[in-house]
């Protein structure tokens, strides 16, 4: 689905149709954030969107945080909403396609964007982020567990991602069990590491 970029993502955010926007750090994330204790790890949040997830991370003073997204609409605000992190070298705002990145990331933050991505590039996806990991890395975040025909976004089942991720990495996919009302028992939480 090549219509899936820039230009579709910002007319998105410049019309407002952010119905996938919370508006705040998701539950589930926010409740992963606080348990973390190193805050100088880097930190990649891809399909960043509004980025409520870096608002909290530099807030709680993690000090490398990297967001990327597809949507120059988007970046050019972000790039305004972190101009103080910025220019501390604690914020790096791109705007990019996250197939292109290179880097090496201890954390990365998932909020939905693999769901915000065609299907037919979920393989490449679960490619991409095994080389963007470092080697004790973890790729943590929410999918939607259910099926949303039509998307973006796309759902999709446990099952149905484990066979994307396995080739690469140690899975571990759960109910969330602390989403907010609307999304109760649609969420999935992951936690993977690179397989050894």
């Amino acid at each position: 689905m090549n219509e899936l970029n820039d230009e579709f993502w910002s007319s998105r955010y410049n019309s407002n149709l952010t119905g996938w926007d919370l508006g705040e750090v998701s539950r589930p994330l926010k409740e992963y954030i606080d348990q973390l204790v190193d805050k100088d790890i880097s930190i990649l949040i891809p399909g960043c969107g509004n980025s409520y997830e870096a608002e909290y991370l530099l807030s709680k003073g993690f000090k490398k945080v990297t967001l990327i997204d597809i949507s120059k609409v988007l970046t050019d605000s972000l790039k305004e909403k972190f101009v103080k992190e910025i220019k501390a070298a604690k914020c790096e705002v791109i705007h990019g396609d996250f197939f292109s990145l290179e880097g090496n990331f201890d954390l990365i933050l998932e909020q939905t964007f693999f769901c915000a991505l065609d299907p037919s590039l979920r393989g490449s996806y679960a490619r991409k982020m095994s080389q963007l990991l470092s080697k004790k890395g973890v790729l943590a975040g929410v999918l939607f567990g259910v099926q949303m025909p039509g998307g973006p976004p796309f759902g999709g089942s446990a099952d149905e991602y484990l066979r994307y991720f396995e080739k690469y990495f140690e899975s571990k996919i759960s109910a969330c069990y602390n989403s907010i009302k609307p999304r109760e028992g649609k969420e999935l939480f992951i936690q993977l590491k690179l397989k050894n």
